[in-house]
């Protein structure tokens, strides 16, 4: 008997270690995360550097239109987007300067779309024929995610400076006193202990 929408599906996995069963396992569920993605959204990006190297060339463009600090924050969040196709290049064992250079050079020309070939090294000048595709849910929450943890590390650094600068030299914050009342006394660490 066949069941033609069925309200459930059960994959078996089968593997000659623990270790392959749950990589398996990881990559079937990433997989049909990515299905998932594409079947809410409907929305989808080509891959292989594609979307960052555009977003960013665009970003660099904008940032000429500004002065000072904002230029240069504009430049470095471009500089951090040209990770994503550095990363992959790397990953398959490609230069990486020479694989980001074709891809400048490719999109300057036009190709929005292009992407790298990470077999060969080639440029592929549209990603989204070549069936390279990807979420774009997925691209935006990662934009967002290391935006965010990036902006929470710059917040942090600058809490840990402004307690730096409000420390007098060679001792406490003000109001931090010393030991409380009773404390002193005790005799420090027991015999042996250090």
């Amino acid at each position: 008997m066949i069941i033609v929408d069925p309200k459930s599906v059960v994959i078996l996995i089968r593997g000659g270690t623990e270790l392959i069963i749950d990589e398996a396992d990881r990559a079937i569920h990433d997989a049909l995360c990515v299905v998932r993605d594409v079947v809410e959204d409907q929305k989808i990006v080509g891959g292989g550097g594609a979307p960052e190297i555009e977003a960013a060339i665009q970003l660099r463009k904008y940032a000429q239109t500004l002065g000072g600090r904002e230029q240069l924050a504009v430049e470095v969040f471009a500089d951090s987007l040209d990770i994503v196709p550095k990363t992959l290049a790397e990953n398959a064992g490609l230069d990486q300067i020479d694989v980001l250079m074709k891809l400048r050079a490719s999109h300057q020309a036009g190709n929005k779309f292009a992407g790298t070939d990470l077999e060969t090294g080639n440029v592929v000048e549209n990603m989204m024929l070549a069936g390279v595709i990807e979420p774009t849910v997925v691209k935006i929450q990662a934009i967002k995610s290391s935006t965010e943890a990036a902006s929470m590390i710059l917040r942090i650094d600058d809490v840990i400076a402004g307690a730096k600068s409000a420390m007098p030299p060679g001792g406490m914050p003000p109001g931090m006193g010393g030991m409380p009342p009773g404390m002193g006394g005790m005799g420090g660490m027991p015999p042996g202990m250090m």
